[in-house]
């Protein structure tokens, strides 16, 4: 697909470039990562978390760890029970780790997300040297199969 974007990029014309082939492209470069093993593999093991029931045990308890740390995070470290509640998030954000099927949903996921930051940089890159790709910093995406961040919030339990 590098190829075909140079090719497309370095063509006469490329000024002019109809925005419709580009789309079309894009689309096609999308439909061949869905068809990826990364994300075969990403997909199965999002479905093993999704179904497993000790998953969802332990995610309801870490919801509700979370809400109590974040009610008590409004007032600071300072609220009686701020390090208490922090601990709790760490406690079972581990216990959600220490099951094998989130240990593998976790590295899939990071696995597709490093695939998808070589592509992005790989266009840029095609495109110029000078353009920004947005990094793939841990922390970014979602986690534990939830939908969302295992952590306490966007900077993890402090």
């Amino acid at each position: 697909m590098y190829d075909q974007v140079q090719a497309v990029a370095t063509e006469p014309g490329a000024a002019t470039l109809d925005m419709a082939s580009l789309l079309l492209k894009a689309y096609e470069l999308g439909d061949t990562i869905i068809d990826s093993a990364p994300v075969a593999d990403y997909l199965y093991w999002q479905s093993e978390v999704a179904n497993n029931t000790e998953v969802k045990e332990i995610q309801r308890e870490f919801n509700k760890a979370k809400e109590l740390f974040e009610e008590c995070q409004r007032f600071g470290r300072f609220h009686p029970n701020y390090h208490e509640a922090k601990d709790k998030v760490k406690e079972v954000e581990a216990k959600l780790q220490a099951i094998a099927c989130v240990r593998q949903f976790k590295e899939q996921e990071q696995q597709l997300d490093e695939l998808l930051h070589e592509v992005a940089t790989t266009i840029a890159r095609a495109v110029s040297e000078t353009i920004k790709v947005p990094s793939n910093e841990k922390g970014a995406g979602g986690g534990c199969g939830s939908g969302g961040s295992c952590g306490c919030g966007s900077g993890g339990c402090g």
